[in-house]
């Protein structure tokens, strides 16, 4: 844990230089620029709230607020994590020359997407704003549940980092768990409101961190309702374990990624 903490102050420079650099090769050739930042969880905020109003002809109370919560903290975890795969072969030629503890390439990518994810939450407060939404001292549980969102996202991340490196096939087999999970995570429906039947919805949200992130996180920001603080604390504990395990792989393993890549 120590030497962990040790390397995360003195690399963190180094992870922050490199998101700041990735975002703004991004926008570099665009002529819009950072609005694509804007526009491009707006236009799938107005996909999904088409699908759901127009074609099943169901929604919820503040739909727009609803559904961006949920699309934007699930692109943030499932950017970060499909991108952890490959991380250390797209890095080859910065890791063999120079040593850089592997998962600070995981803080750069989770800088960068979590950047992206707060220009969608200022939009989220733009809507809540607009539709008039009430605010309570609820709000503060987003605190902790942004922490679980991060800490489990690290978590994953760093474990499928160590196995990508020595498993090709890791990228496929995560890429289409990843579109699985997308449907049963509830990001442009209410798992908890009927939409998904008794036992399934518990199941969902008791057994799939990002469903009760996003759930809660709704709870909170929109309907004003205290989230289940219990089950908040069971998977905040669980993101520091996953984190645990996966530093630990990457420290025992990290000298044979060079040879492997």
């Amino acid at each position: 844990m120590k030497r962990f903490i040790n390397d995360s102050k003195k690399y963190w420079e180094v992870a922050k230089y490199s998101a700041k650099s990735t975002l703004k090769s991004e926008v570099a050739n665009s002529h819009l620029s950072w609005l694509w930042w804007i526009l491009d969880p707006l236009l799938f905020m107005m996909v999904y709230s088409f699908i759901a109003l127009i074609v099943f002809g169901k929604g919820e109370k503040y739909f727009a607020a609803f559904v961006f919560i949920g699309l934007s903290s699930w692109d943030f975890f499932s950017k970060t994590v499909k991108q952890s795969v490959r991380l250390v072969s797209q890095n080859s030629a910065i890791v063999s020359k120079v040593y850089l503890p592997k998962y600070v390439l995981i803080y750069t990518q989770m800088m960068v997407n979590g950047f992206k994810m707060l220009v969608s939450y200022v939009l989220v407060v733009g809507i809540m704003v607009i539709y008039r939404v009430p605010v309570s001292y609820n709000l503060i549980y987003m605190i902790p549940l942004f922490l679980t969102l991060f800490l489990m996202t690290f978590g994953i991340s760093a474990i499928l980092l160590h196995f990508g490196v020595f498993v090709d096939d890791l990228f496929n087999v995560v890429n289409v768990l990843m579109r699985m999970a997308f449907y049963l995570s509830g990001v442009f429906y209410n798992i908890a409101n009927r939409n998904v039947p008794e036992p399934y919805a518990s199941l969902l949200l008791k057994c799939n961190p990002i469903a009760f992130i996003m759930n809660e996180l709704r709870k909170c920001m929109i309907y004003s309702v205290t989230p289940d603080l219990r089950l908040l604390a069971f998977w905040f504990v669980m993101g520091i374990i996953l984190s645990v395990i996966g530093v630990n792989c990457i420290y025992k393993h990290e000298n044979s990624y060079v040879k492997v890549g």
